[in-house]
């Protein structure tokens, strides 16, 4: 599951190269879109957003706050943008306007689906009560508040945006609330934890008497890893190569960092310091407070878990391997394409069955288990699905529409999310190819679980644990998040593999299609292309199912041609799963948070 959070107003600038930049004054007028200063693909884009407000719904008093630059191979530009006005962040106004080469504007790709005009009114409540209304729904701490404008649901509305620690409601420790400013009313609560067990999957679990027995232990000789050039009498610290007995993964190779002749860190410096710590049994909310795996052999773990390194090694493991697959796949450099380190945290508070992307301290958090995930959560797909929480996070941030009292996520963008999480999570394990974790199209094959998976992506309704859906239907609309994402998981495998009988690897797949046509696919590397770019390019949000067919058509286009097979495939793929043109629903006002 993602999380959102309270973002400051002053952001980088992303590019493709990964520089960095220090904010971007936004311009509180519109500049000319012929202006000879107009060089930029910010200031181009900018401009464009302005001389297109009829599309692009960006207005004079307006500010447009970049967040990053993506460039193509032919020339084109797109940048994403947030926006603000008069400094005060507006929620559900992002977009990413679209450029030719010559900086020309071709399109917009924007999260408000119909004309809000952000406006400004005098808050009836001050940030203290606002405080007070929002501990008091979730029973927590606030630990920061800003002023936002609220447009998410076709109105304007203004609104403090309240971050919340230590909250006993809904299944995180952490939560982002929204108060109405006016009318005190909680419009929305997000739970700010990742968590890969949703709050209604472990009560089923729970209801059923049911725990998840993982096996764990060496399977086979050493896998993956690929070994690092011993350097002649290199000063400390430096890269080295060790060896780590995982309990998911089997024996595999890591690169550490040695400080001195018999001293190594879990870290890899080729990933630009990635770590993993030990958390002791406490919930720390920064990994510098996390303690450093060391050794003296550069050998880590026993692949059980009486030795605590055994853990890490698998989160190590996972997270490296990540990384590794976004960075040869995609290009992309680290999770916010930044060239910044992704870090781990194990033994994560008492009793946790469950894993968490957590994008404040932007590292993953595991816990030990509990009574019904009795070992921890640290199979490779799980970290692949939980670090592309915060590749998402970095780019499109998709939410969910609604979020009840038990923390319970609902609605086609956050599906959306999951289901990326699940796809780009099975990319990793295809990119690894590690014997003792078999590459597939299941999610959650590692945890033990007595239907021997928790979700899967050729028939996402065989799942009956979360009850995936394999079709989209109108009441898709306000699905707990990860029952919907069989949706467009769904839509990813016929994209990738077709419909019908497969045998790939060691699993049998049988793909139905809601219109009983086949489907052909393409294969997985154009599939992930074009869910890739679809993602970073074309989604904003609040992307539903059918404006994700949009994204991945554009993508296609852009990628393969509007008359590619590749193109067809991605329409067919949709329509096989009821998302079609012919069927979008008109925009819709996204229901009222936790029943209010």
């Amino acid at each position: 599951m993602r999380r959102s959070r309270i973002r400051r107003l002053s952001v980088a600038l992303t590019v493709t190269t990964a520089t960095v930049f220090s904010a971007v004054p936004a311009l509180a007028d519109a500049p000319s879109p012929t202006d000879a200063r107009v060089a930029s693909p910010v200031d181009a884009a900018r401009a464009a957003a302005f001389a297109h407000s009829s599309a692009t719904g960006v207005a004079r008093g307006e500010d447009l706050q970049p967040v990053a630059v993506m460039s193509d191979p032919d020339g084109k530009q797109h940048v994403r943008f947030t926006r603000t006005v008069r400094g005060v962040a507006v929620l559900g106004g992002d977009l990413v306007i679209h450029l030719d080469r010559r900086g020309g504007y071709l399109g917009v790709t924007r999260a408000a689906s119909r004309a809000v005009k952000p406006t400004l009114s005098e808050p009836q409540l001050t940030a203290a009560q606002a405080e007070k209304k929002a501990t008091r729904a979730v029973h927590g701490t606030p630990s920061g508040t800003a002023l936002v404008v609220d447009i998410r649901d076709g109105s304007s509305a203004l609104a403090y945006q309240v971050r919340v620690t230590g909250a006993t409601t809904g299944g995180s420790a952490s939560k982002t609330v929204v108060v109405d400013a006016v009318t005190g009313r909680i419009r929305s609560s997000t739970p700010n934890g990742d968590g890969f067990i949703s709050p209604s999957l472990a009560e089923t679990l729970r209801k059923r008497g049911e725990a998840a027995h993982p096996k764990t232990g060496i399977a086979s000789a050493a896998a993956g890893g690929a070994a690092v050039a011993k350097p002649a009498a290199a000063a400390y610290p430096k890269a080295a190569k060790g060896t780590g007995r995982s309990l998911l993964a089997g024996k595999v190779s890591m690169t550490t960092t040695q400080t001195a002749r018999k001293s190594f860190l879990l870290k890899d410096p080729t990933f630009w310091g990635s770590e993993t710590r030990d958390a002791n049994g406490q919930e720390l909310k920064h990994f510098e407070l996390g303690t450093a795996f060391t050794s003296t052999s550069n050998k880590w773990g026993n692949g059980k878990t009486s030795d605590r390194a055994s853990a890490a090694v698998d989160a190590q493991y996972g997270i490296t391997k990540t990384l590794d697959f976004y960075k040869k796949t995609f290009a992309r450099n680290g999770i916010n394409d930044d060239r910044t380190a992704a870090h781990g945290m194990v033994h994560f508070g008492e009793e946790v069955g469950n894993a968490f992307w957590d994008s404040g301290c932007a590292c993953m958090q595991y816990g030990d288990g509990d009574d019904t995930f009795t070992a921890p959560l640290v199979a490779l797909d799980v970290t692949g699905h939980e670090l592309t929480h915060g590749v998402v996070d970095a780019t499109a941030k998709l939410e969910p529409t609604r979020t009840d009292i038990f923390g319970t996520q609902y609605g086609e963008p956050g599906a959306l999310n999951e289901s990326l999480a699940d796809i780009f999570g099975s990319g990793v394990e295809f990119a690894t190819n590690n014997p003792d974790n078999p590459p597939n199209y299941l999610v959650g094959e590692k945890l033990g679980l007595a239907q021997t998976f928790l979700r899967r992506l050729d028939h996402p309704s065989l799942d009956k644990l979360e009850r995936t859906i394999d079709y989209w239907s109108a009441p898709v609309y306000d699905a707990e998040v990860h029952a919907g994402s069989g949706v467009s998981s769904h839509a990813f495998y016929l994209l990738a593999e077709g419909s019908g009988k497969k045998r790939i690897g060691t699993v049998d797949y049988d793909s139905p299609t809601y219109d009983g046509k086949k489907v052909t696919g393409i294969g997985r590397d154009k599939a992930l292309a074009i869910f890739y770019r679809a993602l970073t390019r074309y989604m904003v949000s609040t992307t539903d199912f059918h404006d994700a067919r949009i994204a991945t058509l554009n993508a296609a286009k852009d990628l393969y041609g509007e008359q590619s097979t590749e193109y067809k495939t991605v329409d067919r793929a949709w329509a096989a799963v009821n998302v079609t043109a012919a069927n979008a629903p008109a925009p819709r006002v996204a229901p009222a948070a936790n029943g209010h």
